[in-house]
């Protein structure tokens, strides 16, 4: 059974950074891809990043390139969200998910079967 754990989260001041990172077990995750996704209050889980597993294709929601960065840890099965410069409007519920093949659907939170508990960050202006 897949399971996503993220840690990392936490209270940080405007211009700030964080790195959350998602620990992967239950599988092997070749031909799944990893994504971050963010909901904050009153608003609809949107796409982060996403990370290819196989192959290391990196996926980013276009107002955030530049601030943020995926990674993977082959060895250690685990993804990272670095993110940098971080805005009050970053302030949400960071989860880590997983799907295999995920395709067409990278970008939607229905095409992912496998999520995480989620992680807190809160930016503070």
């Amino acid at each position: 059974q897949v399971q996503l754990v993220e840690s990392g989260g936490g209270l940080v001041q405007a211009g700030g950074s964080l790195r959350l990172s998602c620990a992967a077990s239950g599988r092997t995750f070749s031909g799944y891809t990893m994504a971050w996704f963010r909901q904050a209050p009153g608003k609809e889980r949107e796409f982060v990043s996403g990370i290819r597993w196989s192959d290391g294709n990196t996926y980013y929601t276009d107002s955030l390139k530049g601030r943020f960065t995926i990674s993977r840890d082959n060895a250690k099965n685990t993804v990272d969200l670095q993110m940098n410069s971080l805005k009050a409007e970053d302030t949400a519920i960071y989860y880590c998910a997983s799907e295999f093949a995920v395709g067409g659907s990278l970008y939607r939170p229905d095409g992912y079967s496998y999520w995480g508990q989620g992680t807190q960050v809160t930016v503070s202006s």
